[in-house]
């Protein structure tokens, strides 16, 4: 923590400075503004990626007859930035899931999945732009 401290003091008080008041970094460091627009722009991609993992998990759900008869696989109930192998892409066209799913427990009892989708959703996760699939495993 002692050594940690000459590192975090200026850090620290630079972030209490007006803008035009504090110190650039040196050797290409980012400075303090730079990292906190790259958190808050995590933190918004985040709320999007689980907005769209949530709209396309019920999207796909709502085609195949409601949870009672279908069931997609549990990387679509996954929270956070634990979204797993269903998420194949993460671009600027928007997000896309590849997931499975079957009868209801059908993964937990080992059976194999009977259906396969894939769900593309806006960027902003608020949109279903695109079921490319959804059918027989493929």
């Amino acid at each position: 923590m002692a050594r940690l401290l000459p590192v975090l003091l200026p850090l620290l008080f630079s972030a209490a400075l007006p803008g035009a008041l504090r110190a650039q970094p040196s050797m290409g460091a980012p400075s303090v503004d730079q990292t906190f627009d790259r958190i808050e722009r995590l933190q918004q991609q985040s709320a999007a990626r689980q907005r769209a993992i949530n709209l396309a998990r019920n999207t796909i759900v709502k085609l195949n007859g409601g949870l009672t008869r279908y069931m997609p696989a549990a990387c679509m109930f996954s929270t956070g930035s634990g979204v797993g192998s269903c998420l194949v892409a993460s671009t600027a066209e928007g997000f896309r899931f590849r997931f499975s799913g079957g009868a209801p427990g059908w993964q937990q009892q080992g059976q194999v999945p009977t259906l396969s989708s894939e769900v593309l959703i806006s960027p902003d996760g608020r949109q279903v732009l695109e079921v490319a699939y959804n059918g027989a495993p493929r």
